[in-house]
């Protein structure tokens, strides 16, 4: 049975199938291995960090020269996340709602929006408890995943902005150049 909701949403692409690395790339498995680990270590989430060597460093996928997944890569040097990142991108998503929501209580489509977010949180949770990717007693509290959030998304996203902003110039090079077009004038 096929209906219209199944067929929506099928453009994407397919990867190749392919068994060992591309030819055309230049790094070798334990460059790729660093370049993550130092990506990580700045604080970007896996995800970023797969986009940012597609994009800056032209590897197509970690997997496929590496051997190993990134986020393995990333637990074996003991900087990956200590959340899950598609939980951690949800548990954002219920903290942004809340905070809307604290500024607009009669947005109930809002409200039912977070309901479902937190749903989702919850089968997750439920799912990283069952193969042991969450410890047995981890509980979400919104407070908890406030933090949690500021702490592990916050981070990235703060050094990814500084690391996009130019240096601010001195203002005393301003202010003498300033001076001597201002006393020819006189």
């Amino acid at each position: 049975m096929t209906g219209k909701r199944r067929d929506k949403g099928q453009s994407h692409s397919t990867r190749p199938a392919r068994i060992g690395p591309p030819k055309w790339v230049r790094y070798t498995p334990e460059e790729v291995e660093t370049l993550a680990v130092e990506l990580a270590k700045i604080g970007y989430t896996p995800s970023m960090i797969g986009i940012i060597l597609r994009d800056q460093y032209g590897i197509p996928l970690v997997k496929s020269i590496t051997g190993v997944k990134l986020t393995k890569i990333l637990e074996k040097h003991g900087v990956a996340l200590p959340i899950p990142e598609d939980l951690l991108k949800l548990m954002a998503k219920a903290v942004n709602l809340r905070r809307h929501l604290a500024e607009h209580p009669k947005d109930f489509t809002s409200k039912r929006g977070l309901i479902e977010v937190e749903s989702k949180i919850h089968a997750l949770m439920k799912y990283y408890k069952r193969i042991k990717k969450l410890p047995p007693d981890f509980i979400y509290k919104p407070e908890r995943a406030k933090l949690l959030v500021s702490q592990y998304l916050g981070g990235a996203l703060q050094t990814a902005q500084a690391q996009e902003q130019p240096a601010p110039q001195a203002s005393s090079q301003t202010s003498t150049t300033q001076q001597p077009s201002s006393e020819a004038t006189q």
